[in-house]
């Protein structure tokens, strides 16, 4: 066999490897994360339940979902390990206090340039709000030129000789005879 039959099947044979050795790679994080829980971390389920740790087993992981309510889940039925900021983001509502991170970049530039005053500033809003541009699309009917209805008129009537030539079919008729 010359090198150019056998180029495919090596190819194929080497994505395969490579395909499975980026999914034991996750396989191996997923088992590594898991194990790696201890009590009091935030956790989401492979069906979407947020919960907190409250006992680590071999096998079996035990989750506090709320006041009174401790549910007992397989290891492999945790999909992630969160963060405390994150956990309690998504289930508390808490933000993560902003006032403590260095350099909160303002949502608009006006902030940043000392040159213009908040008076100007509302005049130039205003400004804008008279010069608005209506966008819609208006309805300009061009008026029909001398010869226009002649053209309209000759076309209405070839359609129709046209039409007169050819008989009317009905739902049942057919051209095959």
């Amino acid at each position: 066999m010359s090198l150019v039959t056998l180029l495919p099947f090596i190819v194929l044979i080497g994505a395969m490897f490579l395909m499975t050795r980026s999914a034991k790679k996750k396989q191996q994080q997923a088992a590594s994360m898991r194990n790696d829980m201890q009590p009091g971390s935030g956790v989401r389920t492979i069906g979407g339940m947020y919960a907190t740790v409250k006992e680590v087993n071999e096998d079996t992981v035990l989750l506090d979902a709320g006041p009174g309510i401790d549910l007992l889940f397989a290891k492999n039925a945790i999909g992630a390990v969160l963060t405390d900021d994150e956990y309690n983001r998504i289930v508390h509502g808490i933000e993560h206090d902003l006032k403590s991170d260095s350099d909160v970049v303002p949502d608009d530039a006006s902030s940043l340039s000392d040159t213009e005053t908040d008076e100007s500033a509302d005049e130039a809003a205003a400004a804008s709000d008279e010069k608005s541009v209506d966008l819609g699309k208006k309805d300009t009917a061009e008026e029909p030129a001398d010869d226009a209805p002649a053209k309209a008129d000759a076309e209405s009537g070839a359609a129709e000789a046209k039409s007169d030539d050819e008989p009317k079919k009905t739902d049942g008729d057919s051209d095959a005879k």
